[in-house]
């Protein structure tokens, strides 16, 4: 799949990749990447030569229907993706950090998005305590940091076809040494150090703005203030409604 795949992102969308030297070509390593679109997954992992990058994806997109969640499920399975049931008490957290271990054991990429979520307006959130912090305490491994560039622009969230005419990028940065941080996985305090470390790192690679809030909250937060105008619409509506059905009234009692 990655040999048909990867070809086809070239020819179409001509996307550019700055660091690949800092790819090992052998042993494991985390790549930590910003998340500007969904088809962020379909080019960091195709265009990685000689080596699979191991992702974590939400279960949906392995049992999606139509010609986009058929071609989704097929790419997925076929550059060896990781379905996680979110459906779990305590979601998918636990166990995407148990099988990015096991991905680290084999001495395999795995490359994992810090924010949790992608981003609601182009902006780098604030790293999600966790996930790469954990894995990298747990096995030692290098964390790579990763920047996609202009992948908002090529297939905005909520849009299902990507755009033509936007060329996309990918800017690999240099890899981070967490070792001497290694068995302290459990302490909170070094997990918030590290995590932070490389959401810098992919700031400076990426030229993001920076919000030390999370994605998730930022995207509630919008959420509710788009429900909010939408409320106020609706009375500022009805209320001219009522003021122009008293104004009716009026004329007729006259």
């Amino acid at each position: 799949m990655k040999m048909i795949v990867a070809p086809m992102l070239k020819v179409f969308f001509r996307p550019w990749v700055e660091g690949m030297e800092n790819i090992p070509e052998e042993g494991p390593a985390i790549l930590a990447s910003n998340h500007l679109s969904f088809s962020d997954s379909f080019f960091l992992p195709a265009l990685i030569p000689r080596r699979r990058v191991t992702f974590i994806a939400k279960s949906e997109y392995f049992t999606g229907t139509g010609i986009k969640g058929k071609l989704t499920a097929a790419f997925f399975k076929g550059v060896g993706q990781l379905p996680v049931d979110r459906s779990g008490v305590r979601g998918a957290g636990e166990a995407a950090i148990q099988s990015g271990i096991a991905v680290i054991e084999r001495g395999e990429l795995f490359g994992v998005y810090p924010e949790g979520t992608r981003s609601p307006d182009g902006r780098l959130y604030r790293g999600k305590v966790g996930g790469v912090a954990r894995i990298a305490l747990a096995t030692g491994a290098p964390v790579i940091p990763v920047a996609m560039i202009d992948t908002e622009k090529l297939q905005p969230p909520g849009q299902v076809l990507p755009k033509f005419g936007v060329r996309p990028g990918i800017r690999i940065g240099r890899p981070m040494d967490f070792s001497r941080y290694q068995g302290m996985e459990n302490d909170r305090f070094i997990l918030r150090s590290v995590t932070d470390e490389v959401m810098y790192e992919i700031m400076r690679l990426s030229g993001q703005e920076y919000v030390d809030v999370y994605a998730t909250a930022a995207k509630r937060a919008m959420q509710d203030a788009k429900k909010a105008e939408k409320q106020a619409a609706k009375q500022a509506e009805q209320a001219a409604q009522a003021a122009q059905h008293k104004d009716q009234k009026d004329q007729k009692d006259q």
